[in-house]
C-alpha cells in the first residue's frame, strides 16, 4: 500500500500532547435512539438512500423541482488502519488519503513506534459535508467509533460524542453533522462509503481553536 496513490492529506500538530488539554468524548453504543440528530441506523448498504442537500439559493427565488441535487453519490472503500502509533485511512469515494490520529503523543509518534495502548486515539480535527449525508457499513463487519458533533459552526470540542457501532449494522450522518472517519476497535478496518459527489467539506481545528486534542475511547460502551 503506497501514500502516492491519491492525494495525501498529512498535518502533524506542531506541538507534543504533553501539557495539552485533552477533552475525552463520552462513548455511546450507536443506536436509533442515540443517534437522534447525527444520522440513521442503516440495515442494508446496497439500498439505503443517501441525503442529498438541495444546492442553496442566494436569493428569494425557489429552485425548479428536482434540481440543485443532480451531483449525485460517489462511493467506494474508506479503509482505515494503525501502523505503528499512527491511524491513516484511505477514501476511494474521493480518491484521498490522511493521518486520522495517534494512539500516543502525536510528536513521540511514527509508523515504526508501538504506542503505549491503542484503546484511545488522538485527534485535532473534524469536518462536515453541507452537500449530503454519508453512510458508513463495514464490509467485513468490523467494530469501530465515528466521532460526531450535531450541526452548527460555533462547535466546541465538548460537544463530540464517540459512537461504538458493532459491526452489524451501519450508520448514514445527517448532513451538516461533524465528524471524524471510522476509527477501528482493531488494526484494520474496511467500510463501505457512499457519500454526495460534490464533497464539499467544512473544517475544525480544535488544537488551533482551543488548544486542544480530542480523546476518542476505542472500546466497547459499559452498558
Amino acid at each position: 500500500m503506497t501514500l502516492l496513490a491519491h492525494q495525501t492529506d498529512v498535518r502533524f500538530p506542531s506541538v507534543t500532547a504533553e501539557g495539552i488539554r485533552v477533552v475525552r468524548a463520552p462513548v455511546v453504543r450507536a443506536t436509533a435512539e442515540s443517534l437522534a440528530g447525527f444520522g440513521e441506523i442503516v440495515t442494508d448498504f446496497a439500498t439505503v438512500t443517501t441525503h442529498i442537500t438541495p444546492w442553496p439559493l442566494s436569493g428569494w427565488r425557489k429552485l425548479s423541482p428536482g434540481t440543485g441535487v443532480e451531483g449525485g453519490t460517489t462511493e467506494g472503500v474508506f479503509s482505515v488502519w494503525r501502523e505503528g502509533s499512527l491511524l491513516f485511512g484511505r477514501n476511494d469515494a474521493v480518491g484521498r488519503q490522511y493521518i486520522l490520529g495517534w494512539y500516543g503523543d502525536p510528536a513521540a509518534s511514527g509508523r515504526d513506534l508501538e504506542p503505549p495502548a491503542t484503546n484511545r486515539l488522538l485527534t485535532h480535527e473534524a469536518n462536515y459535508h453541507p452537500d449530503g449525508g454519508q453512510i458508513f457499513f463495514a464490509r467485513n463487519r468490523e467494530a469501530y467509533v465515528v466521532l460526531l458533533a450535531q450541526p452548527g459552526d460555533d462547535v466546541r470540542p465538548e460537544d463530540f460524542v464517540a459512537f461504538y457501532v458493532d459491526g452489524s449494522v451501519g450508520v448514514q450522518l445527517l448532513p451538516g453533522v461533524w465528524h471524524h472517519p471510522p476509527a477501528p476497535l482493531g488494526d484494520r478496518a474496511d467500510i463501505d462509503d457512499r457519500q454526495g459527489k460534490v464533497h464539499a467539506c467544512v473544517d475544525v481545528d480544535v488544537l488551533t481553536e482551543f488548544g486542544c486534542y480530542i480523546e476518542i475511547p476505542l472500546e466497547v460502551p459499559a452498558d
